[in-house]
């Protein structure tokens, strides 16, 4: 079956964003080729709507996955929240926005955050981005662990 991938950027920036090349080999890796992906860069203020409709929360987040179907589904990113965060994460924009992209892709497939989910967004982010991110912080305003990686020298 033919890779099923579409990318759509309704945002400003036309730079920065990953290629599509290697967005359909982690798509492929985590999904399958068989499963229909659409990729969605959006606006803060587009995001906060999905978010509290969808969320109940009324303000933007770096993510949403939404599957339609068994082999579709739809990844919402929010570059200007994603900006926002890289010094938080410790991470350049590309490398947060990939972990981002492996995220989605995970909820896509089924996982909730968990121990198991986290064992997989650092076996891809090391595949494909070469993430550090065996050191765990806790972030307090999503009531969770995130991965906090090495700090450059």
């Amino acid at each position: 079956m033919e890779d099923i991938l579409s990318i759509i950027n309704k945002t400003k920036t036309k730079s920065r964003l990953l290629p599509f090349s290697l967005l359909s080999k982690i798509k492929d890796n985590i999904l399958t080729k068989k499963y229909s992906l659409s990729i969605a860069y959006i606006n803060e203020s587009e995001m906060q709507k999905i978010n509290k409709i969808h969320r109940n929360k009324n303000k933007p987040t770096n993510v949403l996955s939404f599957s339609l179907t068994k082999n579709s589904g739809e990844l919402l990113l929010c570059l200007d929240t994603i900006k926002k965060e890289t010094e938080k994460f410790e991470r350049n924009f590309t490398e947060l926005l990939g972990f981002l992209v492996i995220h989605g892709m995970l909820h896509l497939k089924g996982y909730k955050h968990s121990s198991r989910m986290e064992v997989l967004e650092c076996k891809y982010d090391q595949k494909y981005f070469r993430g550090n991110r065996h050191r765990v912080r806790y972030d307090a305003s999503r009531s969770r662990r995130i991965f906090k990686g090495r700090k450059n020298s």
